[in-house]
């Protein structure tokens, strides 16, 4: 364990043998987590929008394969960083294209959406707590525990991605304006944590979800055109960019000599 983690709080410690399937969190961490949901807003609009696959399909096809790799992720006894970061980008790509469906195709409007996914997200925490009797990030060494821990993640990304098209389009605050907004929020998070003994598992889940808005807001800035209020560097710089720095990243970590998880 880390004690400079968002997440640290006080745990038993893990049962003999066990290895934990999930990073610690530390600044490569929450460096990846952004990078990648701001590539799965402007991978999502690639393919669906600049690739013609169209809304529908492109939801099929990037679900078809977050299964296989997920599959891929289950195989794993210990953290891979590779397969699991992987799976994060994908999971980023899908919720946001959850969310862009129940939008666009349902026309569900995004305050319907947010709340539907906080309700979502709040009954996965409550059922994984009464049957696991913790939320730990530290702790996850059993299937049953690595399902609730993907699940959650799952809907933190369709939640982010409601929630951050709630305020910027549905309250026209903009892509600029919704990026600062969670970035302060996220700010004063870490400082409760960090200063005020915010409690670690509440910080580090809220951080997770208000990062999606951040990030995809961010990709949203920098990838729209100007009459959108973007910058106009288009989906494709975009997300080769975040590409980039997501590759190199997850190459450092998986050659660290601290790749362990815990």
């Amino acid at each position: 364990m880390t004690d400079a983690s968002l997440a640290d709080f006080p745990e038993r410690p893990l049962l003999d043998g066990a290895v934990n399937r999930v990073p610690e969190v530390t600044p490569g961490f929450w460096l990846i987590k952004l990078t990648a949901v701001t590539m799965g807003e402007t991978a999502a609009d690639f393919l669906a929008v600049n690739l013609g696959l169209g809304l529908g399909a492109t939801t099929v096809l990037m679900s078809a394969i977050l299964v296989a790799t997920m599959l891929w992720q289950f195989r794993q006894q210990a953290y891979v960083p590779m397969v699991y970061w992987l799976n994060v980008v994908l999971i980023s790509v899908v919720g946001t294209l959850i969310t862009d469906n129940m939008t666009d195709a349902l026309g569900i409007p995004l305050l319907y959406s947010t709340l539907g996914f906080s309700a979502l997200l709040a009954g996965t925490f409550a059922l994984w707590f009464a049957v696991e009797r913790t939320l730990s990030i530290h702790e996850v060494y059993t299937f049953r525990r690595e399902a609730f821990y993907w699940l959650a993640i799952l809907f933190t990304f369709a939640l982010g991605t409601a929630a951050g098209d709630l305020i910027s389009e549905a309250f026209s605050v903009g892509f600029a304006g919704t990026g600062v907004l969670f970035g302060l929020i996220i700010a004063s998070l870490a400082l409760g944590y960090f200063a005020l003994g915010l409690d670690g598992i509440w910080a580090f889940w809220l951080c997770y979800i208000f990062t999606r808005p951040l990030g995809a807001s961010f990709g949203d800035f920098l990838a729209q055109p100007a009459e959108f209020g973007g910058l106009g560097l288009g989906t494709v710089v975009t997300s080769l960019v975040f590409l980039a720095i997501i590759a190199g990243t997850v190459g450092a970590m998986t050659f660290s000599p601290r790749r362990v998880a815990t």
